[in-house]
C-alpha cells in the first residue's frame, strides 16, 4: 500500500519536516510509556517500550507510506493486546498521528473504515466495564469515536488548506505569466511599429531615388537592412523571454542605446534633437527601457502620421523622476477634437501606469506633444 512519492520540494521544508516527524516520534514514545505507567504497568520493557519504539519509529516515515504506516502501527497495537497487554487509555489515541496523516491522502474513506472497525474492536473489547461502571463505558466509546472523528478532520481539513495554498500558487504563476505575456506584447509592438515607420520611409527614399541617384537609393536600403536586422535582434530577445531557457536573453534597449534610436530617426528624413538633463546613469533599468520605448513610439508615430520636419526629444533625470518629452511640428489634431488611441498611445500608457507614472499625449500649439512622468525612487535595477 506504499503511496506514490510526492513531488519535490525545497531542502529547508524538508528539513523542517524531518525535525517535526522526530519530535512527534519522540513524543509518542514516551507519552505512550508515560501512560502505560500512570494506568498501572509494572514493567515496561515486557512490550510497553517495544510498542513505543514501534510506534515511533513508524512515524518517521509516515509521509511517504501513510496507510502502511496507520495500518502497522494497529498491527502492532493489537499484538500488543493479543500478548496479555491492555492498550494504556484507549485503542485509538496511540495512532493518532498515523490516523491523521492518512486522512491526508485520497484514501481518506479507507481511513475512516478502519478506524470504525478498530473502534467497533474497543467497544466489544470493553463490553466487561458495562457491568461494573456504565458511566466509563460510555466515557470510553464515545471519547475513542470522538477522536477518531477529531482525527480525520483534522487531516481533510489539512489536505484541503495545502490543496488551496497549491492552487494560490498556481493562480499567482499564471498572473505573473500574463503580465510576462503582456510585458512582450507591448515590447514586440514597440520595436515592430519603429521598424516599419523607418523601413518605410527609406524605402520610399530609395524608390524616389533609383533613377535619379542609385547611390542614395543603394544607401536607404543598406539602412532599412540595418534597422530591420536589429529589429529581428530584439524580436528574438523578445521571444526568448517565453521560452524555459533565459540564457540567450539579450539585454533590453535602455538610455544608452537613444543615440542610435536618433540616428535612425535622423537617416528617415526627421529632424531629431535630443536634449539630456541629469545624470542618466542614476536612473534603473525598468524606467529607462520604459523611458526608451515612449521616445520610440512617439518618433514611430512621427514618422508614420505626422507628416513632420523637425521633433524635439528631451530628458530630465531627476533623483526622484525621469520626466520624457517628445514634441513634433506635424499635422496637428484640431481644436476640440478627441485624440483617438491606437495601440501605440494605449501601450506607452500602460507601460508608464504599471511604474505609478503619467503618460499626456495631445495637440500643442504647432504640433503634437507626448509627455510622460516615471518615478525611480525605490525602483530596482
Amino acid at each position: 500500500m506504499a503511496e506514490p512519492p510526492s513531488r519535490r520540494v525545497p531542502a529547508p521544508v524538508r528539513h523542517l519536516a524531518w525535525i517535526a516527524d522526530i519530535t512527534l516520534a519522540v513524543l509518542t514514545l514516551v507519552f505512550f510509556v508515560a501512560v502505560a505507567l500512570a494506568t498501572g504497568v509494572r514493567n515496561p520493557w515486557d512490550g510497553t517500550i517495544p510498542l513505543a519504539l514501534l510506534l515511533g519509529a513508524l512515524l518517521l516515515v509516515r509521509r511517504r507510506w501513510p496507510m502502511t504506516v496507520l495500518l502497522l502501527s494497529i498491527g502492532g497495537i493489537f499484538a500488543y493486546h493479543l500478548t496479555g497487554h491492555w492498550p494504556p487509555a484507549g485503542w485509538i489515541w496511540p495512532a493518532a498521528v498515523a490516523y491523521f496523516t492518512a486522512s491526508t491522502t485520497p484514501r481518506v474513506r479507507w481511513v475512516a473504515a478502519i478506524g470504525l472497525a478498530q473502534l467497533a474492536y474497543s467497544a466489544v473489547d470493553a463490553r466487561w466495564i458495562v457491568d461494573r461502571n456504565l458511566t466509563r463505558y460510555l466515557i470510553h466509546v464515545v471519547g475513542e469515536g470522538l477522536l477518531l472523528a477529531i482525527l480525520i478532520a483534522a487531516g481533510l481539513t489539512y489536505a484541503a488548506a495545502m490543496r488551496w495554498r497549491e492552487r494560490l500558487r498556481e493562480t499567482d504563476s499564471r498572473a505573473r505569466a500574463a503580465e510576462e505575456r503582456l510585458r512582450v506584447s507591448h515590447e514586440v509592438h514597440d520595436v515592430i511599429a519603429h521598424t516599419l515607420a523607418v523601413v518605410g520611409v527609406q524605402l520610399n527614399v530609395a524608390a524616389d531615388a533609383l533613377e535619379e541617384d542609385p547611390a542614395a537609393a543603394a544607401a536607404a536600403l543598406r539602412l532599412a537592412k540595418d534597422v530591420r536586422n536589429r529589429a529581428m535582434a530584439d524580436l528574438r530577445s523578445l521571444i526568448a523571454v517565453l521560452r524555459d531557457g533565459p540564457g540567450d536573453t539579450a539585454a533590453q534597449p535602455d538610455l544608452a542605446s537613444l543615440g542610435a534610436l536618433i540616428s535612425e530617426a535622423r537617416a528617415a528624413g526627421l529632424e531629431v534633437t535630443l536634449d539630456e538633463h541629469g545624470d542618466p546613469a542614476a536612473v534603473p533599468a525598468i524606467p529607462a527601457i520604459a523611458v526608451y520605448r515612449v521616445v520610440q513610439e512617439s518618433i514611430a508615430n512621427t514618422l508614420k502620421h505626422a507628416d513632420a520636419r523637425k521633433a524635439e526629444v528631451t530628458i530630465n533625470y531627476a533623483p526622484r523622476s525621469v520626466t520624457v518629452e517628445i514634441t513634433d511640428d506635424g499635422r496637428s489634431v484640431p481644436a476640440g477634437a478627441e485624440v483617438i488611441e491606437g495601440h501605440g498611445l494605449a501601450g506607452m500608457r500602460e507601460r508608464v501606469s504599471a511604474l505609478g507614472g503619467v503618460l499626456t499625449a495631445g495637440p500643442v500649439p504647432g504640433g503634437f506633444a507626448v509627455r510622460a512622468d516615471i518615478p525611480v525612487a525605490g525602483s530596482t535595477a
